[in-house]
């Protein structure tokens, strides 16, 4: 009897435990935050991840806290990215990712994190239009005929990239599939090295962010043959998409997405991501991005978290495709 009575003691203190817990982290969630919100960002100052991370934490500080941006570049962003999988999974630690979340599992042979594991996608929150540019000595004024010289010559044309890797690599090797040309790839430590020398001639082409060309494109220093998305980019009114240039199914967007750590709470992603996504919607935000030629998203969630897991296949195939390999 007394071993039956302090069986029934320990079930309901074990239950008691339970709920008490379970009301804890409901608390906690329903009172997010309650503090100010570190926000990582995979990269240097200055860069168009930075600028663009900045202005959605901005935005979600109407959630009634500070956002605290921090930068922690490197290793293909992997070492901001590890510094969030670190963290408690407690929604205030918070990471903004490139293109290179999806890519890096495929190409390097470790990383201090499991993709899939580790993280939660709080939204896809922008996507990032891209052109090819060439240098304007190139004989071609459109995409189609910068495909025949191409497919004429194929050793005449050096592409650069920011690195083997890099989403603008992954691009030209897209490109080259798609298109039935080999451009020959170089890599540089950035895009704003290989930029450089498609100005000066020494490179050929490449694919880059349009707010990184649009000086250039304006005063002639490069030419544009065609923007990723699916509409123009403002500032290039006369640059057509790649649909618009014959390449209909050609993806050269890039993206930027905010995760956390794998646990955090329900309740408290879905308001990071409803937070991510007011701010998206804000018309004086939109317009502003859209000037940059980003195109607002704001995806909720488990939309995101779908459109991520999607493109870590995407980028595996493409990879595999074209033997990229890294250290």
């Amino acid at each position: 009897m007394n071993t039956q009575r302090s069986s029934f003691k320990l079930r309901t203190l074990a239950i008691s435990t339970a709920i008490l817990a379970l009301t804890h982290l409901t608390a906690h969630a329903n009172d997010y935050p309650a503090k100010p919100v570190n926000f990582i960002v995979a990269s240097s100052a200055g860069g168009i991840l930075d600028t663009i991370g900045r202005i959605i934490a901005r935005g979600m500080e109407k959630m009634g806290q500070p956002i605290v941006v921090q930068n922690v570049p490197g290793g293909g962003s992997s070492i901001g990215t590890a510094a969030v999988a670190r963290a408690p999974a407690d929604g205030y630690t918070v990471g903004m990712v490139a293109t290179s979340h999806a890519i890096n599992p495929s190409v390097y042979k470790k990383l201090p994190y499991d993709t899939l594991r580790d993280f939660t996608t709080v939204s896809h929150a922008v996507n990032l239009s891209n052109a090819l540019v060439i240098n304007p000595t190139i004989g071609a004024n459109t995409l189609q005929e910068f495909i025949a010289l191409a497919k004429k010559d194929p050793a005449k044309f050096n592409c650069g990239s920011a690195g083997n890797g890099q989403s603008n690599h992954l691009s030209l090797e897209m490109f080259n599939t798609e298109a039935g040309v080999k451009l020959n790839h170089v890599p540089y430590k950035g895009s704003a090295l290989a930029l450089n020398d498609v100005i000066g001639g020494t490179l050929s082409c490449m694919f880059v962010d349009v707010l990184s060309i649009k000086q250039h494109v304006n005063s002639g220093t490069v030419r544009a043959l065609a923007v990723s998305g699916k509409e123009r980019v403002t500032d290039l009114p006369n640059v057509p998409t790649f649909a618009e240039a014959g390449m209909p199914t050609f993806d050269a967007n890039s993206w930027l997405a905010v995760v956390v750590r794998t646990g955090t709470p329900k309740e408290t992603v879905d308001k990071l991501g409803q937070s991510v996504a007011s701010t998206m919607n804000d018309p004086a935000v939109r317009q502003r991005l859209q000037a940059l030629g980003v195109v607002p998203v704001g995806a909720l969630p488990d939309e995101s978290q779908k459109f991520v897991e999607k493109e870590i296949g995407r980028y595996s195939q493409a990879i595999q495709k074209a033997g990229i390999k890294t250290e």
